[in-house]
């Protein structure tokens, strides 16, 4: 309907735009001003702001001083509120706006509010006039981060010199509905959320210079306005001082490029169209029913709290939740220790009363679970039931001893994980013998060293520590590695914020695997194939299985490759010029130890074939070392590096390399 209107009013436009001159129009037009705070009297504690149709003093905090300001004016330099008004902006998220002022802020990375409506202690709900890292945006929240849209400027504002920042939404509750500018001019935009659904009304006031008790605006500002409406380019250009409508006003209407004449038809529809401005406000209306509407459910995730009174269970007849019994009450198995009395019956009274010192579970299962992670196998092989339908301890008293120990030792686990892994239990070797095995094929004695393949973060870590790859820093957010297109997208809901895989960049592909993004209904494809578990239900002990998809994995995925050729790299670069010297590098980064004599001669042949191959097919091996974010060293030759790039790749599908 607004296309439309605008194709028809080709004509009335074209008859005003004939006998509009510069000076007879207003660039800015008043309608819709809703809050003006000039700031230019410069002195005293107040200062006079225009709400509605009314002028009104404010007071002036002690956090703000008068400075000079834009254009020989005057303007309010804060650091925190500089004022507070309770009756203005007081908007529904239906109702569109423009925020504009002038700015001026220090060279800093600092966050804070130019105006804000909005309440901290209630998930952040209502909306701000905002600015982060010298970049000019807009909240506008029912409940951070999950019902909430947030949109700033690409771009940083020059620091320490006036900038007119304006931003605009339509009233859409969409991201999509928010422009900004700076000095006039629109700006690129990044959107960092997306899903306003719910209502963004609170009770709290208007503050210029932070929100309701926090994020305070370090800087100075000069005519602060708020209008209930978007203003066009021309009015946003007007206010910032530009001439933009003066010029194309001057310039003879046969003589105004495209560009010129529809930016000017838009400045008259948005201002003096009287239909157009019913057609606005209706699409307004509609699209405030249409959100209304409720659209595909999404995650809820719900916070836990103790209810004011206990939850009602009962036994049930042939367990039919219809044939109620007696009443029951939560507590705890007779043949366990006794639930103390003055422990409260909640989840802090369960807590603590499975930390009990005569508690014979709860340390002898999680030492347990630890040995299970270092062998292979628990001393209790049921890790998740130590009931009478699991199996018996194959080593009582060294479970018993465990237990004690890692309990008197105040729970430390990394005492416990360097006692395991420093013991002569776990550092024997692995090799064995005819005898061993047919007396023992699961190594319940323990008579030798364990041997099994490694979980699917250690396989990813290895092949990235043995090239060198691998990130060493502690902490930080998820991050989001190598994965196959369409992974996430095939599974996900059209109003999902995970529907999109975005790849990370630099460190942020070579970090541990712990440190990986999961998304339950599509975990990582890789470590999904070599039995991660999926995170949807708790995984006591993991599945081990040996399928042909997992070579694939190794040989294929971009993530060895690209490790295959750096250890190559480093083979070539710290090896010196002899096949051995450079064998030694990676087998002992790969393998902890030197290849044979007789695992050498194959080793050779392989190289020498595919070195063969690379030197006649020389596209083949600008693929290879092409693969993966980092480049390839320039300084080395293609073929050479493509050849040794393969045969990492080949050592490390090694059982030896994939197998503690």
């Amino acid at each position: 309907a607004l296309d439309a209107r605008r194709e028809a009013s080709k004509a009335e436009f074209a008859a005003w735009a004939k006998t509009a001159a510069p000076s007879g129009q207003p660039q800015v037009d008043p309608a819709g001003l809703h809050l003006s705070a000039g700031f230019g009297e410069g002195q005293g504690a107040s200062a006079t702001v225009r709400l509605g149709e009314k002028d009104q003093v404010v007071k002036l905090t002690d956090k703000a001083k008068w400075v000079d300001g834009p254009h020989g004016g005057r303007a309010v330099e804060t650091q925190g509120a500089a004022c507070e008004l309770p009756a203005a902006g007081d908007f529904e998220k239906d109702q569109p706006r423009t925020c504009a002022a002038w700015v001026k802020v220090p060279a800093s990375e600092s966050f804070g509010a130019i105006a804000a409506r909005m309440d901290n202690d209630k998930n952040f709900r209502g909306w701000d006039f905002w600015m982060q890292r010298r970049q000019v945006g807009t909240h506008v929240i029912d409940a951070w981060p999950g019902n909430a849209l947030k949109v700033v400027g690409a771009e940083q504002i020059p620091a320490n010199q006036w900038v007119h920042d304006a931003v605009t939404y339509d009233g859409g509750a969409k991201a999509s509905g928010v422009k900004i500018y700076y000095d006039g001019k629109p700006q690129a935009t990044a959107v960092e959320a997306d899903a306003l659904t719910g209502s963004i009304r609170t009770s709290v006031p208007l503050k210029i210079g932070q929100r309701h008790n926090n994020q305070p605006f370090t800087g100075a500002i000069a005519d602060l306005r708020i209008y209930q409406r978007v203003l066009s380019e021309i009015e946003i250009d007007a206010l910032a001082g530009g001439s933009r409508f003066e010029q194309i006003l001057a310039t003879p209407v046969d003589k105004r490029s495209d560009a010129q004449t529809q930016e000017l038809h838009t400045y008259w529809l948005q201002t003096q169209d009287k239909p157009y401005g019913q057609l606005q406000a209706e699409l307004a209306r509609l699209e405030l029913e249409l959100a209304k509407i409720p659209g595909p459910a999404t995650t809820i995730a719900h916070v836990m709290q103790e209810k004011n009174s206990p939850a009602m269970a009962f036994v049930l007849y042939r367990g039919e939740y219809d044939k109620r019994r007696d009443q029951v009450s939560p507590d705890t198995p007779d043949v366990l220790p006794a639930f103390p009395e003055d422990y409260p019956r909640n989840r802090l009274g369960f807590a603590r009363w499975l930390l009990l010192p005569d508690q014979p579970l709860t340390a002898r299962v999680t030492v347990n679970r630890f040995w299970q992670e270092v062998f292979g196998t628990g001393i209790v092989k049921t890790a998740g039931d130590f009931g009478v339908m699991g199996q018996l301890p194959s080593h009582p008293e060294l479970l018993d001893w465990l237990a004690v120990d890692f309990r008197e030792s105040g729970w430390d686990v990394k005492r416990l994980f360097k006692q395991i892994v420093m013991s002569n239990t776990y550092r024997q070797s692995a090799v064995s013998t005819p005898e061993k095995i047919d007396k023992d094929p699961a190594n319940r004695l323990l008579a030798r060293g364990p041997r099994f393949r490694m979980d699917a973060e250690m396989v990813r870590d290895h092949a990235l520590a043995a090239s060198g790859l691998l990130v060493g820093r502690i902490g930080g957010p998820s991050v989001k590695p190598y994965q196959p297109p369409g992974v996430w997208e095939a599974i996900a809901m059209n109003v999902s914020n995970t529907r999109s895989y975005q790849r990370g960049a630099g460190d942020d592909l070579y970090r541990r695997s712990m440190y990986t993004f999961i998304k339950r209904m599509a975990p990582p494809a890789s470590m999904d194939i070599f039995n991660a578990p999926n995170r949807e239900t708790c995984t006591v002990q993991r599945e081990r299985t040996d399928t042909p998809l997992q070579a694939l994995v190794t040989l294929n995925d971009e993530q060895f490759v690209e490790a295959a050729r750096h250890l190559a790299e480093l083979a070539l670069k710290t090896g010196g010029d002899s096949f051995d010297g450079r064998l030694q590098v990676i087998s002992r980064r790969l393998l902890a130890r030197d290849f044979r004599p007789a695992e050498k001669e194959i080793i050779q042949r392989s190289l020498d074939q595919l070195a063969k191959h690379y030197t006649e097919n020389p596209d083949d091996a600008k693929k290879l070392i092409a693969v993966g974010e980092s480049k390839a060293d320039a300084s080395l030759d293609g073929p050479t590096l493509a050849a040794w790039t393969m045969l990492c790749n080949q050592l490390m599908n090694l059982d030896e390399a994939l197998n503690k």
